[in-house]
């Protein structure tokens, strides 16, 4: 769950999914005024940053698609892929043979889960918004073999979306969408119809709180919890004092910039997340809750543990190795490094 991106192969080995993905992007925006997608991506951030939940698709037409996917997809790209990832290092043995993403728009969570995982698989994504669907194809037509055999399908999310049965069901960036009433049966049915379900949110007190939902429903229907907490019980984080969340590094495009301003080419994701399953799978014995602080000769470490709930960990240089991998770990990651 290391934030940084990986690095590129070197010699003549294919591009990365994620470099894939980034240049689909770029051939969206071709010929779409700069001032235009700048608009729309601003129109709709105001959109999506509102309280109350939609009963109809946000984003339009085309325009809309393509400015928000190019702004967007990126950060839910790393932030699912993250999560996925975490998924895999808990079932390093487990691969989807099929997946079901939800409320998936233009489809960065199958673009995460074919960087997470290589071996074939069946690719359903749901979403009430016929553009996104129609963009997200387009996209995967240069994609790999998972994604270009993908069905988009046009479905509303409600309280009686019915799913078919997948051994993997995502869920990213949607139940702050949905009415309390429609959330609550989405995770119902994600936990009826998935082998393992994965759901993201925004790492916002808000997005923690709706993960915190989601997680207590799906131990309540059997689920064990693979990442990225160490224990399927209650959450050790006091409701209203603090949340728990991650970050993902995301590469900045060009409308990143001009949006938001800032001279970085980065930004970081913040972003919340559950990962369940119905098979065996070896969570971490602790994680890295926040960003780790290093000093003179020691690393400081919270951690939440399997056995001791939150707690403060000081690495020094007499750990020796320990030293040396905790002056390497990041946040998300699990502690030790050779556990997860």
């Amino acid at each position: 769950m290391n934030p940084a991106e990986s690095e590129p192969a070197t010699g003549t080995a294919a591009p990365s999914t994620a470099e894939a993905l980034r240049a689909a992007l770029a051939g969206v925006l071709d010929g779409l005024p700069p001032k235009q997608a700048a608009q729309a991506v601003e129109r709709l951030i105001t959109n999506y940053r509102g309280t109350t939940p939609t009963d109809a698709p946000v984003l339009r037409d085309r325009s809309d698609v393509a400015a928000y996917a190019a702004y967007r997809m990126p950060a839910t790209f790393e932030a699912v892929r993250a999560a996925l990832e975490a998924l895999a290092d808990a079932a390093p043995g487990w691969a989807p043979g099929s997946h079901v993403d939800v409320g998936g728009g233009t489809g960065a969570a199958v673009w995460a889960a074919d960087a997470t995982w290589q071996e074939p698989r069946t690719t359903s994504v749901l979403d009430w918004a016929e553009p996104a669907l129609a963009l997200g194809r387009e996209l995967a037509s240069l994609g790999a073999s998972a994604l270009r055999a993908a069905d988009w399908r046009a479905t509303r999310i409600d309280a009686a979306l019915k799913l078919p049965e997948s051994d993997l069901v995502t869920v990213s960036y949607v139940l702050k969408e949905l009415t309390d009433r429609d959330r609550t049966a989405l995770v119902a049915e994600a936990a009826r119809a998935g082998h393992a379900v994965v759901i993201v949110e925004p790492g916002t007190p808000d997005g923690y709180l709706r993960i915190i939902e989601a997680r207590d429903q799906l131990v309540a229907a059997g689920y064990r919890i693979a990442a990225p907490c160490p224990h399927d019980g209650a959450c050790p984080i006091e409701r209203g004092t603090d949340w728990c969340h991650f970050a993902a590094r995301v590469s900045r495009s060009s409308l990143h910039r001009q949006v938001k301003g800032g001279s970085l080419p980065y930004e970081d994701e913040k972003f919340s997340y559950v990962a369940a399953v119905r098979f065996d799978a070896h969570p971490a014995g602790a994680r890295v809750t926040r960003k780790p602080q290093i000093r003179k000769g020691q690393v400081l470490l919270d951690l939440c543990t399997r056995d001791d709930g939150l707690r403060r960990e000081t690495v020094t240089k007499r750990h020796g190795a320990l030293y040396r991998a905790a002056r390497g770990v990041a946040w998300g990651d699990t502690w030790p490094p050779h556990e997860g």
